[in-house]
C-alpha cells in the first residue's frame, strides 16, 4: 500500500480503478492513508471518486458486451449472479447504481446494469453519487 501513497493522487486513482473492477484492491484504505498525509480531502474524494466510476463503467461496458466466455474466463463472474443482478436492475433501473459501491457484490452489480442494458447517463449518473458519497464518508472519518 505504501507504493500507491507514494504515487500520490494519481496512485490513489489507479487504485479506485482497479478496486472497481473484479480485481481484489482496497481504495478505502489507501484513501484512509493518505487523509494522515499532507493531502487535500477534497482532491483526494475527487480522484477516488472518478477512479472508481470509471471502473464501474469499465464493469458496465463489459456488461453491455455480453461475452459470456470472457466475464467467466477472465473475472470469474457466474452466470447466474450477473442474471440475478439484471432481473433486479430491470426492476430497479438506474437507481439501482448508486448500490455499485459495495464491496463484492458492486463490481457483478455493474456487470449486470450492463447486461440489462440501463440507460447510460442516469446510470453514469448514479454510479458516480454512490461512489463519491462513499469516498466522502470515508474521509470525513478519517479527517
Amino acid at each position: 500500500m505504501i507504493d500507491w501513497v507514494e504515487w500520490g493522487y494519481w496512485g490513489l486513482f489507479t487504485v479506485a480503478f482497479l478496486a472497481a473492477t473484479i480485481l481484489p484492491f482496497s481504495s478505502d484504505a489507501v484513501l484512509a492513508a493518505m487523509m494522515f498525509g499532507e493531502f487535500d480531502a477534497v482532491l483526494l474524494v475527487i480522484y477516488a471518486s472518478f477512479g472508481n466510476w470509471l471502473g464501474g463503467m469499465s464493469s458496465y461496458a463489459l456488461g453491455l458486451l455480453g461475452k459470456w466466455n470472457w466475464i467467466q474466463k477472465y473475472f470469474r463472474v457466474k452466470r447466474r449472479e450477473v442474471i440475478k443482478w439484471k432481473i433486479l436492475s430491470k426492476r430497479y433501473g438506474s437507481y439501482f447504481a448508486l448500490l455499485t459501491w459495495l464491496p463484492i457484490v458492486g463490481d457483478v452489480m455493474a456487470i449486470g446494469l450492463g447486461f440489462a442494458r440501463t440507460k447510460l447517463i442516469p446510470t453514469a449518473f448514479y454510479m458516480l453519487v454512490g461512489k463519491t458519497l462513499r469516498y466522502i464518508v470515508i474521509a470525513w472519518l478519517f479527517y
